[in-house]
């Protein structure tokens, strides 16, 4: 399956929902300056790999990367997705609301794995969970019948003219020192953002040799204290894109982290 848009028309597309966002909500929030950190300009140091940030979950097949995203255009609906290396096992998503935990759901997904010249992808789930309520705190668990792991989200509040409702926002992160402070000051933002807007250009695998695909790992793995707790909405940007024909027949676009698309 092929992605037909390039990434700047992609970035268009984000930049005009932005706009509307943000215009349909100028009545209601006027978060000003909320933070005096200015990125430095020069160079940032690659984080070292056994850097804590990059560390897997301990326990047998313990779901890695977890992340979620917005599974509707209403908020009814959340698409989690997580990684497991050692083998498939479930791609079910137990979930209940914080004041039903005696109430518990199930939801099923699927899973698949890619290639990419010598790498190999762990075992990638994606499982969307839907008709839930708005504004509401939700627990939930992966790792199914292994090592099971839990975390928390909550929806946003219903459509309508005047909601109020905080968006971040985020882009060219890679993973870097400089990005776990950037990560960092987003996390500890006092306007406390309920979603995060990324703007593009997510792990820089593209730029590591034969376009490491291990940094998407690492990455995911990196960013998975917030993503998994809260929605990321992405775009695609240029580094994305995996065109490497002198090692590959195949380019995926990353449109979500771990989600390759590919061209038939």
């Amino acid at each position: 399956m092929g992605l037909k848009r390039s990434s700047s028309s992609l970035f268009l597309s984000f930049l005009v929902a932005l706009f509307l966002v943000l215009s349909n909500s100028a009545v209601v929030c006027n978060a000003g300056e909320t933070s005096s950190f200015v990125r430095r300009e020069a160079k940032s140091v690659d984080m070292p790999l056994h850097s804590d940030v990059f560390q897997p979950p301990s326990g047998y097949n313990a779901p890695q990367q977890v992340h979620i995203t917005l599974g509707d255009q209403e908020g009814s609906a959340m698409i989690v997705s997580w990684v497991t290396m050692d083998e498939p096992g479930s791609s079910e998503v137990v979930y209940w609301k914080e004041d039903e935990s005696s109430v518990k759901k199930y939801a099923h997904g699927k899973h698949k794995s890619y290639k990419f010249h010598d790498y190999t992808s762990g075992y990638i789930h994606h499982c969307t969970i839907r008709k839930l309520e708005h504004d509401t705190k939700y627990y939930y668990e992966v790792g199914i019948g292994h090592t099971v792991r839990r975390f928390v989200f909550t929806t946003p509040p219903p459509v309508g003219p005047d909601v109020p409702y905080t968006f971040g926002m985020i882009g060219d992160l890679g993973q870097t020192f400089d990005s776990n402070i950037t990560l960092t000051h987003y996390e500890k933002n006092p306007r406390k953002p309920q979603a995060l807007l990324f703007a593009g250009d997510l792990s820089y695998a593209d730029n590591y040799p034969n376009h490491d695909q291990h940094r998407w790992d690492t990455w995911g793995r990196f960013v998975e204290r917030s993503v998994a707790y809260q929605p990321w909405i992405w775009c695609a940007g240029n580094h994305e894109l995996d065109f490497v024909p002198e090692i590959v027949t195949i380019f995926p676009i990353h449109v979500v982290v771990y989600n390759s698309f590919r061209k038939e």
